[in-house]
């Protein structure tokens, strides 16, 4: 029994590690919902009434979320900071109660000061949200002077409890969370393959639902890359050993997705490319007219299954003797003799399955260390040395200094000049419409300001707020009606929507929204102050804070949707020409650069822009010709990026690799891609430019002189000239949508249509 559950168990463990990788959701979940708790407990021992209760509950939430830093010391040092800051806003709050217009004056100067308080990092960002949430707090409880020592003491509980939960009890440290996210990689990567091997083996009807399932495997395996990215400084303490990590897990992403990209050719389309990953409606081979013989469909099944073992397999844990021959037997076709005789396309997904299982055997040497080599196979051999030459030319790099990208800081002035504004207004009308319940529409109008840099950003989670808001007081309605006056039962559904809270967070903001509004109206049903009306002003409230958001955010300094967008579209052309001019010079005999970093760079600023375009591209706007224009774009950036990315990757692989090796040719076939990224950003940036992009011959063909038939060795590989015109001509893509003029190979110029 223990044998047949084990496997069980770890199907387990990496389903949980796949669908919240480095378990930062739950984490954060368990940690706010036990901070909470124990607070509560502790006060309840103590003897305190139910508002101190309260009071300090959501103290002991607000000094848990608040608290972004990655090193455990820096946290331990703002989170003592975070309770004179507490304190202060406390008492001002309980001072200030009887004077409502110098009250309203402080909590005005108070949000733009938290505002503000973002250009200082993740510390004043923390402070800053404290001082705004613990007078929110106050309003809450309604302070008094009277009764600040009490609240002093249930605050000053509710941070010693949120500090022993955060360094004992749910302790997390950025070695852990790295661990963590290593591991739901590798299982995000067994997933893709799994949906891999069901698209190999889809017939006509099933087709579209396994793409479907390619393509959320591909980008929830590219998000997890970023996030191991953004953990890598932190959680390891050797900057060789960063790189190292950084460099296998682009390598296994790299050679993932164009595995799925063969898989799709072997079934038949005329061509696959990134296309038919990303852009949505893009046209499917048929799973009834594919080229793939029965037999080597199998094999091929066979294969995919074997490298799918071999990622699952734990790290560190040496590989039997089936697994080695299995690992030996896959990374032999990356010879070419071994290959089946079989079409190209057939031929190219066995040869991508031969460079994914490289890849694999980096990422485990690179997390595992060194492994047993005693049956390797020449090929495994040969593998396991062109690994150990690219680590050392990585150590070699080590003395580089990482650039300080500052730039990218978001404008925090106009944002708290924004948020004052707009909190100004939902004061003025939260008191019309409630004289002790303004300061929700206050919270409103905070909240859709956080995270959010356009008005259309703004708009869109004002609608998911308010919308999380309706359904949450229809479920508090029933709640308070079940749980009447039993407080712990209360305190309990309390805690378990907390939890829900932060783990559905990053998910969905209108199921945040909602848990948020069910768990205050059993908060006010603890309060004895919850009622029909209550949870209805709740609803008018939030309607009018996020209103007066969008209307600060569209009068005061405004940045309009359109703006920022093509702000960000103009950074991810530059990061795009960036990664592929490096690249292109390192392939033709430059000197190396850091690669990995740049193409990495261009895909924050591609997340970026995916988020500035949802208002664009939400399913209630108006605009569906803008809203197709911005998912056609986007999937163009998308496929270009992965080119990129592809050539960035290659370009590193130049010293040590045998069938790769400097062609300086590629300068020249390369400037057309170059110039009409640099055409294109010309245009996003001055709606007077008038350039236009040039269309010619294929990137082959500017070689200048016949490829086929030359040897590999001493000459770029054809996979370097397919990314390379494939590049070409999603850059060339992005003129129709974009408006942007095109040069025929005669000269002569066409419009393209917007």
């Amino acid at each position: 029994m223990r044998a047949a559950g084990q496997p069980v168990r770890a199907r387990l463990r990496d389903r949980v590690a796949a669908s919240d990788p480095g378990l930062l959701r739950l984490t954060a979940g368990l940690r706010t919902a036990g901070a909470i708790a124990l607070a509560v407990a502790v006060l309840a021992l103590l003897g305190t009434d139910v508002t101190h209760l309260v009071a300090g509950a959501l103290a002991a939430m607000v000094a848990t979320f608040a608290i972004r830093e990655k090193q455990r010391g820096q946290q331990a040092v703002t989170l003592a900071l975070g309770l004179p800051v507490a304190l202060a806003s406390m008492t001002l709050a309980a001072v200030l109660h009887s004077s409502l217009l110098a009250g309203d004056v402080f909590f005005v100067v108070l949000i733009f000061c938290a505002v503000y308080g973002r250009r200082f990092g993740d510390r004043g960002t923390a402070l800053g949200l404290i001082g705004f949430q613990i007078y929110f707090v106050s309003l809450f409880v309604g302070a008094t002077v009277s009764g600040l020592p009490a609240l002093y003491g249930a605050v000053a509980v509710a941070f010693a409890c949120s500090a022993l939960v955060r360094f004992a009890l749910v302790p997390e440290t950025p070695t852990g969370v790295l661990e963590r996210l290593r591991k739901a990689f590798r299982a995000r990567l067994a997933q893709l393959l799994s949906g891999q091997l069901e698209l190999l083996g889809a017939g006509p009807q099933e087709v579209d639902r396994a793409l479907e399932r390619v393509r959320e495997g591909t980008a929830r395996l590219h998000e997890t890359a970023l996030l191991i990215q953004g953990r890598l400084a932190e959680g390891t303490t050797d900057e060789a050993v960063a790189r190292l990590v950084q460099r296998r897990v682009a390598d296994a992403e790299i050679a993932a997705e164009r595995l799925g990209l063969s898989l799709l050719a072997a079934r038949g389309a005329e061509r696959a490319d990134t296309l038919a990953l990303h852009l949505p409606g893009a046209p499917v081979p048929s799973g009834g007219r594919r080229p793939v013989r029965e037999e080597e469909t199998v094999t091929l099944r066979r294969d995919l299954e074997a490298l799918r073992l071999l990622v699952l397999h734990p790290v560190g844990q040496s590989a039997g003797t089936a697994l080695s021959h299995l690992r030996n037997r896959l990374l032999g076709y990356r010879d070419e003799d071994n290959l089946p005789d079989a079409s190209p396309a057939v031929q190219d997904a066995f040869r991508a399955v031969g460079e994914a299982a490289r890849a694999v055997l980096g990422l485990r040497i690179a997390l595992g260390g060194p492994q047993d080599e005693s049956d390797d196979s020449p090929a495994t051999a040969r593998s396991r040395e062109e690994l150990d030459a690219e680590d050392a030319v990585l150590d070699a790099d080590e003395e580089e200094t990482e650039e300080e990208r500052s730039g990218l800081r978001r404008p925090t002035t106009r944002a708290a000049v924004q948020v004052a504004v707009g909190s100004t207004l939902a004061m003025v009308g939260g008191e019309l419409l409630s004289r002790d319940r303004w300061y929700w529409a206050v919270l409103t109008c905070w909240i859709v300001f956080l995270n959010t840099a356009s008005t259309g950003e703004i708009l869109v989670k004002g609608y998911r707020r308010l919308l999380g808001t309706v359904l949450g007081v229809l479920a508090g309605i029933v709640l308070a009606g079940a749980v009447g006056q039993h407080t712990w039962t209360a305190f309990a559904l309390v805690l378990l929507f907390v939890f829900a809270m932060f783990y559905s967070a990053p998910l969905s903001y209108t199921l945040m929204s909602f848990f948020v509004t069910a768990a205050l109206g059993l908060l006010y049903t603890l309060l004895h102050t919850y009622s029909l009306s209550v949870l209805v002003l709740r609803i008018e409230e939030t309607a009018l804070g996020a209103a007066c958001g969008v209307i600060a955010a569209a009068l005061v300094l405004p940045v309009q949707t359109d703006r920022r967008t093509n702000e960000l579209l103009a950074t991810v052309l530059e990061r795009l020409g960036d990664v592929t001019r490096s690249a292109v010079e390192q392939l033709s005999g430059g000197s190396p650069v850091e690669l990995l970093d740049q193409a990495r760079d261009l895909d924050q600023a591609l997340a970026d822009l995916r988020a500035a375009t949802q208002p664009l591209t939400h399913p209630v706007t108006p605009l569906r010709a803008r809203r197709e224009t911005a998912r056609y774009v986007v999937a163009l950036l998308e496929t270009c990026a992965y080119h990129a990315r592809s050539l960035a990757a290659t370009a590193e692989l130049l010293p040590t690799h045998p069938s790769i090796a400097a062609d300086p040719r590629l300068r020249r076939a390369a400037g057309r891609i170059a110039h009409n990224i640099e055409t294109i950003a010309a245009h996003v940036t001055d709606e007077h430019a008038t350039a236009g992009i040039e269309t010619g011959p294929s990137i082959a063909s500017l070689l200048g002189r016949a490829v086929p038939g030359t040897p590999r060795y001493g000459r770029v590989t054809d996979r370097v000239l397919r990314h390379l015109q494939r590049l070409d001509e999603g850059v060339a893509g992005l003129a129709r949508p974009l408006g942007v003029p095109v040069k025929a190979s005669d000269g002569s110029a066409k419009a393209s249509g917007g």
